[in-house]
């Protein structure tokens, strides 16, 4: 029988303190053994040592204690990075989670760790379209979807923590295989910033004055980080070709529609 270990005994590492890292600091104080954190940024350190966010905070990853549950919050192709290098930085043997928005890559860099370390995919899909700790909160996670994407290596004793932890901030746990997930995130998440930038770029700056609830919030994450969402598009750029591909056609059928004024179709009937 595989034994598992409490929340609350757990030791908790997370790299990455920023919206999504910092959040899940924030909501899981007084819920574990003990909590540290790295971020390279010195505000970011201050701020999280100043409010008491986290045990003990780092400027490096390989400066952390050993931890029984390593979490990674940086962006994608940097927990592809750091999941190279791991066990340089982290010789003890963990349970390693990303919070990472794309799936299929990471999965696979953690299919290449050591034996002793038991690793699964996590991406909570909540956030904001502004980053760092300033703006982390701990009801962030609060009943988003917390979809676990598992190797086939990931041992029961990950699973439950992970699902521990994703119930524990708010989440609801949802299990599914990288593949679908990134397939599924391209059309919910990632093809609709690029639609929300093409959005954006084609209204001309004339039309400020009457602009109003509803284009900001279609044009809303456009405002997402550009570096972060580079890095989401560069590690699913087949799904979203293709998603972009399916609203092309959509979006082509209606204006077909508004050309001949087709009521029905632009009724949606």
């Amino acid at each position: 029988m595989t034994t598992v270990t409490p929340l609350g005994k757990t030791r908790i590492a997370i790299v990455g303190l920023g919206l999504m890292g910092g959040s899940l600091a924030l909501a899981l104080r007084g819920r574990c053994a003990a909590l540290y954190a790295a971020d390279p940024d010195p505000h970011t350190q201050e701020v999280a040592q100043a409010q008491g966010i986290v045990d003990i905070m780092c400027a490096e990853a390989a400066n952390l204690p050993p931890a029984d549950l390593l979490i990674l919050a940086t962006p994608v192709r940097t927990i592809v990075r750091l999941l190279h290098t791991l066990p340089q930085w982290h010789p003890t043997p963990a349970v390693v989670l990303d919070l990472g928005s794309t799936k299929t890559a990471v999965t696979q860099a953690m299919a290449t760790l050591p034996a002793p370390y038991d690793p699964l995919g996590g991406h909570p899909m909540c956030g904001k379209e502004v980053g760092s700790l300033a703006n982390a909160e701990a009801c962030l996670y609060q009943d988003a979807t917390f979809a676990l994407t598992p190797l086939p290596r990931t041992t029961a004793r990950a699973q439950y923590l992970a699902e521990a932890l994703a119930t524990a901030v708010g989440a609801r746990p949802l299990w599914l295989n990288a593949e679908t997930h990134d397939r599924w995130t391209a059309v919910t998440s990632h093809a609709p910033y690029l639609i929300a930038r093409a959005l954006a770029a084609s209204a001309l700056p004339e039309v400020a004055p009457l602009i109003g609830p509803g284009f900001r919030s279609s044009t809303r994450i456009a405002a997402t980080p550009p570096g972060m969402m580079l890095d989401i598009l560069a590690t699913n750029r087949a799904n979203v070709l293709n998603a972009l591909a399916a609203f092309r056609v959509e979006l082509a059928r209606l204006e077909a529609a508004l050309v001949v004024t087709d009521e029905v179709t632009l009724r949606g009937e």
